[in-house]
């Protein structure tokens, strides 16, 4: 049975601020127990440049979430995103001792730093190292080398790293909140841990976080994360293309995005007009055909940019669960069908699976990356626990066996 733990996820973001602090329970099943929201300022292309500003949304943010759940939070696992987050792939080797043959969990920290022995620019630092995959001896396909007999252990990783600066101008607007940060993650790591099922992992699929400021990507391939990264293009350049398009206010021009454009395919042609109810608005009307040429331009280049990114006419084969889009500006009517014929596979909008607790509030891909990030708590915890037991396992057991 496993332990009840508080885990907190802290999403800044160019549009919004959200925290959702959620329990994992005895039986292990995690359960939203509270959640809070505010408009974000201080905030531009994901990025932070107004510390005062943002703390203030943020505090109002947790504020609201401890209300929720009667729970005062001090610590937080918080998202980072942003252009200046890279990555790579780098594979690292350890032998085993003389003395031993057993691989432990020494030699798995050991291989890990090995392969972040790579040149990245200067003034970055690591954010992950994902595992890709084990190999013991040249054996491929080795899901976990702990225990195992061998005298090499080799392992293969995703490695994702930003500015320093960057990262920790985060950090420090958490901290002037009198919070702690126990955790640092990429915002599309996140969101994968909230719409991906195993399969879909397994199958290779694309998800494509397309939020206010950013869009953020990951590519999953046989199991493993291939490729990640961060364009400085999301929701709010496609709110000030229809603004500067169409000569509407913002307001106006985000009201048209989310309910009147289309980006389907074919939506560029039809005919009829958007009537706007707004007397300090001289024009009246917004021809319908016009807002979706203008809105459909914007996605597309988005979308072509990430396609671009990853050379996806390389990796579409291997992509057996298509593409995955979430995040706020992935509810925009026909996005799904625009994005299969870029990618040319079969493309969804995915929201966060659901969750016990008040979750069917959170079931919309605007809280994919802050339900991921609880997501991704409970799976690292669960991780340590796991750990922990077989240290306790192999330590009882070797009373017992000679050699163990």
């Amino acid at each position: 049975m496993a332990r009840p733990y508080l885990h907190v996820g802290l999403e800044i973001g160019t549009s919004k601020v959200a925290a959702i602090i959620a329990e994992t329970r005895s039986d292990g099943l995690l359960r939203i127990i509270g959640a809070g929201e505010a408009p974000s300022r201080g905030v531009r292309k994901g990025e932070i440049v107004d510390i005062g500003k943002i703390t203030l949304c943020l505090t109002d943010a947790v504020s609201e979430a401890e209300e929720k759940a009667d729970r005062e939070i001090t610590e937080v696992v918080a998202a980072v995103t942003g252009a200046h987050l890279d990555s790579l792939n780098n594979r690292g080797g350890v032998p085993i001792p003389e003395d031993r043959d057993e691989i432990e969990e020494e030699e798995i920290q050991e291989v890990e730093q090995s392969a972040l022995d790579v040149t990245i620019p200067s003034g970055n630092v690591f954010l992950h190292t994902i595992i890709q995959h084990y190999y013991v001896d040249g054996q491929e396909g080795v899901a976990s080398p702990l225990g195992m007999i061998g005298r090499k252990l080799e392992a293969a990783f995703h490695i994702v790293h930003g500015t320093k600066t960057r990262i920790q101008n985060n950090l420090r607007c958490i901290r002037e909140a009198n919070l702690k940060v126990t955790n640092v993650v990429m915002s599309a790591v996140a969101s994968a841990h909230a719409v991906l099922e195993p399969s879909d992992r397994e199958l290779g699929v694309l998800v494509i976080d397309i939020g206010g400021g950013t869009t953020d990507y990951i590519l999953f391939r046989d199991g493993s994360v291939r490729q990640s990264g961060v364009l400085a293009v999301g929701g709010d350049h496609i709110t000030n293309d229809i603004s500067i398009g169409m000569r509407v206010p913002t307001k106006w021009a985000e009201k048209l995005k989310v309910e009147e454009a289309d980006v389907a395919p074919g939506a560029t042609s039809v005919r009829g007009s958007v009537q706007i109810e707004d007397p300090t608005f001289a024009g009246g009307q917004i021809e319908r055909r016009v807002l979706n040429i203008v809105t459909e331009a914007r996605v597309r280049e988005l979308l072509t940019l990430v396609k671009r990114r990853l050379q996806f006419d390389r990796q579409a084969q291997f992509v057996g669960s298509g593409v995955l889009l979430t995040g706020g500006t992935a509810e925009l009517k026909g996005i799904a069908a625009l994005a299969s014929e870029i990618f040319g596979v079969p493309a969804r909008v995915a929201s966060p699976r659901p969750l016990m607790g008040p979750s069917a509030l959170f079931e919309s891909p605007r809280f994919s990356t802050a339900v991921g990030l609880v997501l991704y708590a409970q799976a690292a915890q669960e991780a340590l626990d796991d750990i922990s037991i077989m240290d306790r396992l192999r330590r009882k057991i070797g009373r017992f066996i000679p050699g163990i």
